[in-house]
């Protein structure tokens, strides 16, 4: 079994069997880095699973690029105005690094969910993890918990550093490069355990 699928799988605590059974209805597409799936303004209605790279969704606000999240191999990513009510998205969605996903069509991905009362609960149980995700994200915001949060994106994806800049990680974790730079300068004097 691929890696992808085992970590899509223990992330969203879907079964592999039924997983596995998603991915054979999805196409492979393969990506550059800095190529976006979608642009701030633009439709997509497609859901997709990474299988390699690491994935950014951010806007401009005021000319002022903020990130609002990161995903890594193994997990869901999808234009939530696009997929929900296909309406052009608020945020663009860029590899970090050359990448590979699976997608499929939003109607394709319907009809699937609609064979079974399984797959139902599976489709069900991915959109309930994938939601659980962004409020802990929200609820984990500010400031004064800045290297706590720095902390946790490193131990869950460590992989970042490697291929984002520290201006979005900084962007993502709602403080300025300089905090970040404080954050990291702190952490590098502690004498490792």
């Amino acid at each position: 079994m691929d890696t992808f699928v085992q970590k899509f799988c223990e992330k969203y605590s879907l079964p592999v069997a039924l997983s596995l059974q998603l991915l054979e209805q999805m196409e492979k597409f393969t990506f550059r880095k800095g190529d976006f799936l979608v642009q701030e303004g633009e439709r997509n209605s497609n859901f997709y699973i990474i299988s390699k790279g690491i994935w950014r969704g951010h806007y401009l606000n005021d000319g002022v690029d903020v990130s609002v999240w990161f995903a890594s191999e193994g997990e869901a990513m999808f234009s939530s105005w696009g997929y929900i009510e296909s309406t052009p998205s608020l945020v663009s969605i860029e590899a970090m690094c050359d990448s590979e996903l699976y997608g499929i069509s939003k109607s394709k991905l319907e009809a699937f969910y609609a064979s079974s009362t399984e797959l139902a609960n599976f489709g069900r149980r991915l959109f309930e993890q994938q939601f659980l995700s962004l409020e802990n994200w929200i609820i984990s915001g500010g400031s004064p918990r800045a290297k706590e949060r720095y902390l946790t994106l490193l131990d869950e994806n460590p992989e970042l550093l490697q291929y984002v800049p520290l201006k979005h990680i900084a962007s993502y974790l709602w403080i300025t490069p300089q905090s970040l730079s404080r954050i990291r300068a702190e952490l590098s004097r502690k004498p490792k355990k």
